[in-house]
């Protein structure tokens, strides 16, 4: 986690208002853009920030100088991520502008990238856990070694992944950040355990080989996870289902939630 910066997530490209506009400029920016708040500068340097709640109660011909948040926490692009999670959920603040020692704006980073960041993130405690059930469930001792694996060779144990996660993923492998995924190595088939959108992502961009955590277990004996593949037909990385946001199952049962009220 400590080697995913600021710099690798941060968005580059980001809409300002300058210092000496109005309220009405800031009201057209939101209009032809996704977003509901922006960096204001005076010639590229970071002065304050103006967002749609600071809107209200003011006229068209307000001056942004007047009407915008002086008081500003902003990132820079060596912090680490956990950081600026930290001040992200301390202070309710949704975006941080991301400068350099001068005060001038680099780009932005926002609670949806340090999520990006996080998802998928393999620790030691998540793969020692695994093991654990293993141990539990079926008697059986892992043995546990860390180094490369084929992917063509990994049985999926997982029918879906999600279309904006991959992109993640992909962002993230392009930038050498990716981290290793989980699999079980059994006398004739390699089970994934963990990393499905990594595992992916790496066969769509052509690489043949991904660092892992490697279970090995010197027995046949069939686990739960190999029946829940053969029950949902998984036999390779092709038969694993990628969805778009707009399917995910936590955006629909939103959807259907919100008739109701």
């Amino acid at each position: 986690m400590d080697k995913k910066r600021v710099r690798d997530y941060m968005t580059y490209d980001v809409d300002t208002i300058d210092v000496r506009g109005t309220v009405q400029d800031v009201i057209d920016a939101i209009k032809r853009s996704t977003h509901d708040g922006f960096p204001v500068v005076d010639d590229n340097e970071v002065v304050g920030y103006i967002s749609a709640r600071d809107l209200l109660f003011v006229t068209p011909e307000s001056s942004v100088k007047d009407v915008m948040s002086h008081r500003l926490i902003v990132a820079e692009p060596d912090m680490v991520i956990s950081d600026v999670a930290r001040v992200i959920i301390r202070s309710g603040i949704q975006k941080l502008p991301v400068v350099d020692e001068d005060n001038r704006l680099l780009g932005i980073i926002s609670n949806t990238d340090v999520v990006r960041s996080q998802i998928e993130h393999v620790s030691p405690e998540k793969v020692h856990k695994f093991i654990d059930t293993l141990e539990r469930l079926h008697g059986l001792k892992p043995a546990l070694s860390r180094g490369p694996v084929r992917i063509t060779e990994l049985l999926p144990t997982q029918s879906k992944i999600y279309m904006d996660e991959l992109e993640g993923r992909i962002y993230e492998i392009q930038k050498g950040l990716a981290e290793p995924v989980i699999v079980i190595k059994k006398p004739r088939k390699t089970l994934l355990v963990d990393g499905h959108h990594r595992a992916v992502a790496a066969k769509k961009l052509g690489i043949k080989i991904l660092e892992a955590y490697i279970i090995t277990i010197n027995s046949d004996m069939e686990l739960g996870l190999e029946r829940t593949a053969h029950a949902m037909h998984l036999r390779n990385l092709d038969d694993i289902e990628i969805l778009d946001y707009a399917r995910h199952p936590l955006v629909a049962g939103t959807s259907r939630i919100s008739r109701y009220y």
